[in-house]
């Protein structure tokens, strides 16, 4: 799988979000700064996770660099901050290799400040037992009601993966970003996924014993039915606010070099799940799964018309993602009306020192809240961090 070096215009990125806080302030004709909540993550220490032993930390509230070598844990501890956010892994959603080797267990604790609140949350993990997730000591129940309480993005090169992986990459994107905020789109994607599950298996026993029962399976057309039909129409919807962000923000980071799209790809535009499923059931019994469905929903990213995975250039699909992950930032802040924690993962690693200060200095009460960044050069982060004047503290691991 190719990767590509992530490169940011951070001078394009500071005027970005300077622009967007000014156009809510004339829109609005309100001549005052729009205070947004901060969640600030205070302390975290980790055990067994990845590739550390054990370690903790006290953080800043406002910038936090950690530097050293590669391979020794940089990634691991913004792993870690996403982990306790979202319940799972950025990078790898196998919780067994989570674990360091050698160790059956890991446990991540973190004590974050919200509203003038503490909120401890710990999330561990024994191999052959189920992942645990616990709010000030009372355990989550579902982890579903976790999403939403710590806002995080983050931009890595690994998400280049939203380009040239498959579609099923792209609809968690999207869908991360409307559960930040839409605990009920959540819960109908849960019983979505279930139901489909379901389906599944009875098409399968079908087959197995060479039995159909229209009935039963009628039950499960009906719950999917609903459930798609409300996932699919929670999506256009949020895709009809959000591409029109992202534009604006491919726009400037390009100088209006090239037009970009985003396209929501699905069998429902033209029909009712109920009917789908219905006019595919033999496709359905054949294959003993389930043909039809907002499972099999792609979003398409053009440039120019065509797809981005193979006409656009390495810079212009830098600039598609960087666009993506800022919209996401906007949106989430929002409709949050919080600042999410920003993790920065390795994205210094071949820029000049100019660039590498703008994007410090885009860290300023207005625009971003708490933010995180990995780099593997402890000396320039420390000279360009201090002609900020702001807070911050650096760790060498």
């Amino acid at each position: 799988m190719q990767k590509y070096t992530f490169y940011l215009n951070l001078k394009v990125l500071l005027f970005i979000f300077l622009k967007f806080e000014l156009t809510f302030v004339l829109a609005s004709g309100i001549f005052a700064t729009f205070y947004y909540k901060n969640v600030i993550l205070k302390k975290l220490s980790l055990l067994n996770y990845k590739n550390i032993a054990e370690n903790s930390f006290e953080f800043e509230s406002k910038i936090n660099a950690i530097v050293g070598k590669n391979g020794i844990g940089k990634t691991t501890i913004l792993d870690a901050i996403y982990h306790l956010a979202l319940g799972k892994s950025y990078f790898n959603p196998l919780s067994t290799q989570n674990i360091k080797h050698g160790e059956d267990f890991f446990v991540i604790d973190g004590v974050f400040e919200k509203e003038n609140r503490t909120e401890q949350i710990i999330c561990s993990y024994k191999k052959a037992q189920k992942k645990v997730l616990k709010r000030n000591g009372k355990i989550y129940e579902k982890f579903s009601e976790h999403i939403g309480l710590i806002p995080i993005v983050i931009i890595s090169p690994s998400d280049t993966d939203l380009i040239i992986e498959g579609s099923e990459t792209r609809r968690k994107f999207i869908d991360n970003v409307i559960s930040t905020f839409d605990v009920t789109y959540l819960n109908t994607l849960i019983n979505y996924q279930k139901t489909l599950q379901q389906r599944n298996a009875l098409l399968k026993y079908f087959a197995l014993n060479q039995v159909f029962d229209a009935d039963n399976l009628s039950i499960y057309n009906e719950q999917l039915s609903e459930f798609g039909q409300i996932i699919f129409k929670k999506r256009k919807e949020f895709l009809e606010q959000f591409v029109p962000v992202f534009q604006e923000l491919y726009e400037v980071i390009s100088e209006n070099a090239e037009k970009v799209s985003i396209e929501y790809e699905s069998q429902l535009h033209d029909d009712t799940l109920d009917n789908l499923l219905h006019q595919n059931l033999q496709k359905d019994r054949i294959t003993q799964y389930t043909t039809v469905g907002i499972h099999k929903d792609d979003i398409l990213f053009n440039i120019s018309d065509y797809p981005v995975k193979k006409f656009g250039s390495q810079g212009q699909q830098k600039s598609f993602l960087i666009a993506l992950k800022l919209a996401q930032f906007d949106f989430i802040k929002k409709h949050t009306k919080t600042l999410p924690i920003l993790l920065f993962d390795d994205i210094f690693d071949k820029l000049d020192a100019f660039r590498v200060q703008q994007i410090v200095n885009m860290v300023n009460d207005d625009v971003f809240g708490q933010i995180f960044i990995s780099d593997t050069h402890p000396e320039r982060t420390e000279n360009i961090i201090k002609q900020t004047h702001k807070s911050y503290k650096i760790f060498n691991i």
